[in-house]
């Protein structure tokens, strides 16, 4: 056991459990805010942003600045992990979190193009850029503490819980939205209502700083830190690359499907609802306030899960599923009932959280301490651009073109059949120490043979 094992080991249960939960809210209240943009944007940017379009094609055009925050998730997660690499975990999830509360309270101030005319979509595109390279920073930052302070028995239970910040962040944003949406008349919620939704992120924030300014910084950056171990990175994400590129193949492999079934889940069928189907409103938010709500309570067992019986087959399992499930998933969407949207939304995120409940541990086992902020953001953020970024707009798309969903069903179907491949290829990870990992990343570096971590 190297020194920095020895102290995470070493410290006290309840710093984990404080670990834990920081993380939690902190990424519960960041991924409210970047949620709460998709919300929007199925429901009302298309009228107040873009309102020289059709309904449908103003839906598309807000999700086509929807989909600047995932081409920013990239970016941010290259920065945030290159300074989480260099001098810490704690510091750059305080900036982090800053920047959303910033962005989306400013969204909540915008004027709309009936006021400033086109200046109002380039200034929503701007501030969705921020957003984008915010959460960029902050997932690799959130997962990492958790399973830093952890054990390695129970690594995938513990990085497992800022996962539910995802399904506790959209119910948070889809319940705000779903209130408003409630209590106000169309006229007013288009006015003011879904401002108040935005404004909101800034009294989050200030909650979200102050647990978070109470952690200390993860035992094992501090130890490989002191070790000389971190300093001697200058470009971690390039060492990720020369000496990981297997293993940000698998991680972007597990995220493919995992962020393309999740989008098409919880962003689309909101505007397929409203502009195809022609539900009411309240119908589509409050699935996902239900989805959302069983997936935040089944997630953490999926997580516990692969502790017990590995990341693969639990990962596998939860791709496959939904890849059957994107065909049966329209059908009941497409009936316009209220308990027929709901059954659906709630079984696609269960299934959902097969995968990602897992994902963080599996991802940030594919990489040792020095570079592995770098590494694992690298994987998780940039197959954004290519799977949830374009997975609304796809959709979209797709129904325009062919007038039906059978297209959207193959095209999650696909996705996810690309996720059951990377996770039945990795190498099981599930009660490997960091200590393991990192010593077989020193023998990689130093040219010496060893078995691949993840084939």
């Amino acid at each position: 056991m190297t020194t920095a094992e020895a102290a995470a080991v070493r410290r006290p249960r309840s710093s984990l459990r404080q670990v834990i939960v920081a993380s939690l809210i902190g990424t519960t209240i960041e991924w409210y805010d970047f949620f709460l943009y998709g919300t929007a944007a199925a429901l009302v940017f298309g009228k107040l942003f873009f309102p020289r379009s059709d309904p449908l094609t103003g839906v598309l055009q807000a999700f086509l600045t929807y989909s600047l925050g995932f081409v920013a998730r990239p970016i941010g997660g290259l920065v945030f992990g290159h300074f989480g690499d260099r001098i810490g975990r704690k510091r750059l999830l305080m900036a982090s979190l800053v920047l959303m509360g910033v962005s989306s309270a400013a969204m909540g101030l915008l004027p709309t193009y009936a006021q400033i005319g086109v200046a109002a979509p380039v200034l929503l595109a701007m501030l969705r850029f921020v957003q984008g390279f915010a959460v960029g920073g902050e997932w690799g930052g959130a997962v990492l503490m958790a399973g830093e302070f952890g054990d390695a028995r129970r690594r995938g239970t513990w990085a497992g819980w800022p996962q539910v910040g995802v399904p506790a962040g959209n119910l948070l944003a889809a319940g705000v939205m779903a209130v408003m949406a409630a209590t106000l008349s169309e006229a007013d919620f288009l006015g003011w209502g879904w401002r108040v939704a935005f404004l909101l992120s800034g009294v989050l924030v200030a909650v979200g700083w102050w647990v978070r300014s109470t952690l200390s910084e993860s035992p094992l950056f501090e130890a490989a830190e002191a070790e000389a171990a971190v300093a001697l990175e200058p470009a971690p994400a390039l060492q990720a690359l020369k000496h990981r590129p297997g293993g940000i193949a698998i991680g972007a492999g597990l995220k493919f499907g995992e962020n393309i079934s999740y989008y098409v889940l919880t962003t689309f069928s909101i505007a397929y609802l409203a502009e195809t189907v022609h539900a009411k409103r309240q119908i589509g938010l409050n699935a996902v306030l239900i989805g959302s709500f069983v997936e935040m309570l089944t997630l953490p067992l999926f997580s516990a899960l692969s502790d017990r019986i590995g990341r693969r087959p639990v990962y596998a399992f939860g791709a496959a599923a939904m890849a059957v499930w994107a065909f049966v998933f329209f059908a009941l969407l497409h009936s316009g009932g209220a308990v027929a949207v709901a059954g659906a939304m709630a079984v696609g995120l269960i299934l959902h959280g097969a995968m990602y409940g897992p994902q963080a541990a599996f991802i940030s086992e594919l990489f040792p301490t020095r570079y592995r902020y770098s590494g694992a953001s690298i994987a998780y953020q940039v197959t954004s651009i290519f799977a949830g970024s374009l997975a609304p707009v796809i959709a979209v798309a797709l129904l325009q073109r062919t007038h039906s969903t059978l297209a959207i069903s193959i095209y999650v179907a696909a996705a996810c059949a690309v996720s059951v491949v990377a996770a039945l290829v990795g190498r099981e990870t599930k009660g490997l120490s960091f200590a393991e990992i990192d010593a077989w990343g020193g023998r990689v570096a130093s040219g010496m043979d060893a078995p691949s971590p993840i084939l």
